[in-house]
Order: C-alpha cells, then structure tokens, then sequence
C-alpha cells in the first residue's frame, strides 16, 4: 500500500551547524521545505544540497514564522521539525509504516534530549510534541516562544522519535532560558496572569520536582539536576518578569 505524500518543513536562522542533519533524516520525504529568516551563514548552501525549497522571510515570531513555512506545503501531510532536530531512522520507519493507512489526523512524536554533554537517559520521561499533521485541518497556535501545531480531530501518540541538539553548554541553555522568558512577558496574554508574585514563589520548586523525579531526570546524574534547575529558573524569571510588567504598568 503507497503511503500518503509528505512535506518535511523546517524553519532556519544561521543553522548551519545542525541543518545538514536535520534534512538529511528528512530525506525520505517527497518534499523539503525550508524557509529562512535571514541567515549569514552557509545554511542556505546546505537546503541547495538537499534541493530544497527554499524562501526567506523577515522574522514575524515563532508562531507565524512556523505556519508561513507551512503553507508552503504542496502536501496536506506535514513533518514539522526545528534545524536543530532531526528524525532517526526508527522513527522514519515507523511513520511511512503508518501513512500507509492513517489512524489519525495529528500524530504526537517523542523527543529525545541532548544535555549539555549526554544524551537523556532512556528511562527518563520524553515529551511528546505534535509534530506530523494534516494541514487541512488545522495550524500553528499563538503560544508566544513555543507556538505548537494544533489540529480539529483524532491525534494519537506514534513511537516516532526525533532528536534535539539542544545547547552546547550551560551558558547557552541559561541564554535561552533569558530570551524565552522575555519572549514569554511581551505577550499581551502572558501579562494578564493572575497572582504572579504567588506563582514565583511557588511555581519554581514544582517546576524542579516536576522534572527531576516524575520525568526521571535524576537518571541523567548532574546533566540532569543542571537542567531541572535551569528550568525552575526558567519558570522564576518568567513570573518575575510578568511581576515586573504589571507593576511597570500600574505605574504609568
């Protein structure tokens, strides 16, 4: 039984780095989308080498930026990943296996973590995210920083991993934990959150134990408690931040 076309789409800026890898696990697919931000780097020559579709558009958020490269598409499947990830071959395997004959309309997908200088334990918890859809039914959503495909019908688990060379270091991670938590407060939704003082104080410890001992992360040794930490600090700086924002607007 031929299974259903798909279109692998991934959004670039200065991806160079991980991008060879993300397409070429993508190589399976019947069509490589790739549209960019403005890249200086070489990640355009690379999406050439995959023969690529490949289109540049000025940065509109994460949200908006990931559903312009979506209707790009010419195929109603879509495969969504970041230039840092990228598929393995049991989970390529086991997608062609399913498009055979779909069971659903949204597919969620278990991402395996690099951190810092391991991969995740394989009795940690994986988070599964929604990343094989048809597009016809539905987009991107407007979560500020970590918009997510969101779909009208059936959506199922599918043991499908794919990878994410998350940050080099721990300065890195510590970065983004900064930038994604800004990126969090100048959403206009984000700043009508009630009680942020409370949810600072009391949100960052459930955020650690959250991690670290119902997602097994204390199987990943230090790599594992550095990165529950760097996420509590996460969920502190983007209350403190709202905190911030309120009092700044009270005050005008």
């Amino acid at each position: 039984m031929t299974r259903q076309p798909i279109s692998a789409v991934v959004t670039t800026l200065n991806n160079a780095g991980t991008l060879e890898a993300c397409l070429a696990s993508l190589a399976f697919c019947d069509e490589l989308v790739v549209l960019d931000s403005g890249s200086s780097d070489d990640t355009a020559l690379i999406a050439q080498r995959f023969a690529a579709r490949w289109q540049v558009q000025a940065f509109q958020g994460y949200g908006p930026q990931k559903q312009a490269a979506v209707n790009l598409a010419q195929h109603d499947w879509v495969l969504l990943l970041d230039a840092d990830e990228q598929l393995t071959e049991a989970g390529r395997e086991r997608i062609e296996r399913e498009l055979r004959a779909p069971r659903a309309v949204g597919y969620r997908l278990p991402r395996q973590e690099w951190l810092f200088w391991r991969w995740v334990h394989p009795l940690a918890r994986a988070n599964w995210h929604l990343r094989l859809f048809r597009r016809s039914h539905g987009g991107l959503n407007d979560v500020p920083v970590h918009a997510a495909p969101e779909v009208h019908g059936r959506v199922i688990d599918l043991p499908a991993p794919f990878r994410h060379f998350g940050e080099a270091d721990i300065a890195a991670r510590a970065d983004k934990v900064n930038r994604y938590s800004s990126g969090m407060v100048a959403h206009k939704r984000a700043r009508r959150v009630r009680l942020p003082g409370l949810r600072m104080l009391l949100q960052p410890g459930l955020a650690f134990l959250k991690l670290y001992l119902l997602k097994r992360y204390f199987l990943n040794g230090w790599a594992g408690f550095i990165a529950a930490r760097l996420h509590a600090h996460y969920t502190f700086l983007k209350y403190a931040k709202v905190y911030e924002a309120q009092r700044r607007e009270r005050d005008q």
